[in-house]
């Protein structure tokens, strides 16, 4: 609008203003001249009415007025969250600073070394330098390090997210922030049009997808707890999308499908080559890790949400004990897999298979303990060891073995006495409950609370759910019960060879119909599908006891067997760790001495034979008497020893 438009508007509002007053001002002597009353504020509340010109063409656009406050107040705005932006910049220390600057070239460079260096080792250094009880600098405030690279700010939020959740307490907001930074981060790898420009180590891979599954089991045990939530959290939690079972299971399937991991698995077990079958996506590294990794993650999902025979149904295309294997490029995936193959096998009750898989694992982090002591997972691959132990001394007092011996060392210093509780029989039920508590996975359920539903909550909160773990615990429980149940038969069978029915059943106080049916149980109980080849899910069934016996008519015929050291295993296990002794021993250079020490070492030689010398001279040159021939006191006993020796030969 020019300056000569805004004055006429100005004018226009003046006479405008001075007619309204005149025509107050008629009013006013109209109702005095028939005696009303004046309402002030009738009056005054007239003048605001007509403010407003009629013709809009001769005034200033509203929203121009309103366009230009509102740029100002976003201009404002902007400069303040600048400086602030710039003052919390400031307080971040400057190695911390030039390590995301260096860790934004690795990632963008693709280089992977320079990325592992950056991951593994100087994150936990600083970590535990400046960061070991607060949070580090959020995304936003470091993005102008890394010139606002949105794909690096995403893998920096996840190492951001997963700090807080190992070092701090995360709240509603966290959980719910890290969920939408995952999706970020798997969208942007999978609703990409080609395979995206990203390498990242085996190791990191492998924590982004352990990781998102931790977060969405931690998610679903905090979901549970209805009570002490806030008004904020409960209107968070009304979205039921956000970590749910679906969205989880979504993901790994999808990784798994793009990468067609699964066609190249088949097509290693054919021994054909798996880049042939690969497609686009998965001949690239990032996509192959991640679709294989994928199959662990579900492995673990499904043992978390109980269906037991689905997680070990996913690893039909992998070779566990093959060396080789891309299962073991990372070493707490090797253990994940292990852990949670071993206790499928425990809750399916195929104990020997389980006691196979812990004991294989064991051995494994045994060996290798002392290359893991510096890496900054040992800790948690100590504690999964440790529960490892627990379980496999439940499978053994419930399926006797004979062990490794530093196996069976180790787990007798840990739960030793535990162990003897579940192997005296029903009195040992405490110890079984005690360990199972301690060494099963945190498990999760499926459904949510009805956030939505003020009176379903209510109802939902006064009477909840059971939990997970105490429903597993108890199907668990239910079958240990049935087999200690025959503790008191087996005990009177090992004292036989043979033994009628009648008598059995005296000794038991029943009657022989009912002792039919608890030998049947015990038979029963005793059986098992052990896996030779093939699928885990395959097997043959082998009877896992001690104790067998064989019901014939009236009579019942024991053969016991018990498991003897394998003296023939142990001699051959000594005699390679000789053979690497001495191959070690083989293998190390021979010391070289200095010239120096050569020529001292030579002096010292032509010394001694120079004084044996001399000292030869000085014998040959002594009296007679002393030594020569003709003397008695010193040759003729030499010549006479001689001769004696001589005779005496």
């Amino acid at each position: 609008m020019d300056p000569a438009q805004y004055a006429a508007y100005q004018q226009q509002q003046q006479q405008q203003g001075a007619a309204a007053a005149g025509n107050n001002g008629q009013q006013r002597q109209q109702a005095a001249y028939y005696g009303q009353d004046v309402d002030e504020d009738e009056f005054l509340g007239d003048d605001d009415v007509d403010l407003i010109p009629a013709d809009y063409s001769q005034q200033p656009a509203e929203g121009y007025i309103d366009d230009a406050h509102s740029a100002a107040l976003l201009e404002a705005q902007h400069a303040q969250a600048a400086q602030a932006q710039a003052a919390a910049l400031a307080q971040v220390p400057d190695p911390v600073r030039k390590y995301i600057v260096l860790f934004h070239q690795a990632v963008s460079n693709n280089s992977i070394p320079e990325i592992s260096s950056a991951y593994e080792g100087n994150w936990n250094r600083l970590t535990e330098k400046y960061y070991q009880k607060t949070e580090w600098p959020e995304a936003e405030v470091i993005a102008p390090l890394v010139g606002d690279d949105q794909r690096f700010l995403t893998l920096y939020r996840e190492l951001w997210y997963r700090h807080v959740y190992s070092r701090l307490s995360p709240d509603g907001e966290d959980r719910f922030h890290s969920y939408d930074n995952y999706c970020d981060f798997f969208n942007f790898v999978l609703n990409s049009e080609g395979p995206v420009p990203l390498d990242l180590p085996a190791q990191w891979l492998w924590d982004i997808v352990d990781e998102f599954i931790y977060q969405f089991q931690s998610y679903s045990q905090w979901r549970n707890k209805v009570s002490n939530k806030t008004d904020d959290e409960l209107l968070l939690l009304q979205d039921g999308g956000v970590w749910s079972s679906y969205s989880v299971l979504n993901v790994l399937y999808s990784l798994i499908q793009k990468s067609r991991i699964t066609e190249q698995l088949q097509a290693i077990q054919r021994g054909e080559d798996p880049d042939e079958v690969a497609g686009e996506f998965g001949s690239r590294p990032l996509y192959k890790l991640l679709g294989y990794f994928s199959i662990i993650g579900l492995l673990r999902v499904h043992v978390l949400l109980g269906d037991y025979t689905l997680a070990l149904k996913m690893l039909d295309h992998i070779e566990l004990n093959k060396k080789s294997g891309l299962i073991n490029r990372v070493t707490a995936c090797h253990v994940t897999a292990y852990y949670y193959v071993g206790f499928a096998y425990l809750m399916l009750g195929r104990y020997p298979d389980a006691i196979r898989a812990f004991t294989h694992i064991l051995v494994f982090i045994m060996r290798l303990r002392q290359y893991h002591t510096r890496s900054y997972q040992y800790d948690q691959i100590n504690k999964t060891a440790d529960r490892m132990y627990a379980l496999l001394a439940i499978c053994c007092a419930l399926s006797p073995t004979r062990l490794d011996e530093n196996i069976q060392t180790t787990m007798r210093e840990k739960y030793g006495e535990q162990f003897n509780k579940m192997s005296r029989g029903a009195e040992g039920l405490a110890a079984f409950e005690e360990l199972f508590l301690y060494a099963c996975p945190k498990y999760i359920t499926g459904n949510a609370p009805p956030y939505h539903d003020a009176e379903a909550l209510q109802q939902y909160q006064d009477s909840p759910m059971p939990d997970p773990a105490q429903h597993q615990l108890k199907i668990f429980l239910a079958d240990v019960r049935t087999q200690l149940s025959n503790a008191n038969i087996r005990s009177f069978l090992r004292l036989y060879t043979s033994l009628g029915t009648d008598k059995l059943a005296n000794f038991l106080e029943v009657d022989e119909e009912e002792l039919i049916e608890e030998l049947m149980v015990a038979k029963a109980c005793s059986r098992s599908v052990k896996w030779s080849e093939g699928g885990l899910l395959e097997g043959e069934v082998v009877n896992t006891s001690d104790l067998d016996f064989v019901i014939d008519g009236n009579m019942v015929h024991i053969a016991e067997s018990r498991v003897g050291r394998k003296f023939g295993e142990w001699f051959m296990r000594q005699g390679i760790r000789m053979n690497q002794t001495l191959n070690s021993i083989k293998s190390k250079p021979l010391p070289i001495a200095s010239e120096a020490t050569l020529a001292a070492a030579a002096a010292a030689q032509q010394a001694a034979a120079n004084a044996q010398g001399a000292a030869g001279a000085a014998e040959r040159g002594a009296p007679a008497g002393r030594g020569g021939r003709g003397g008695k006191s010193g040759g003729a006993p030499a010549w006479g020893g001689a001769a004696q020796r001589t005779a005496a030969a």
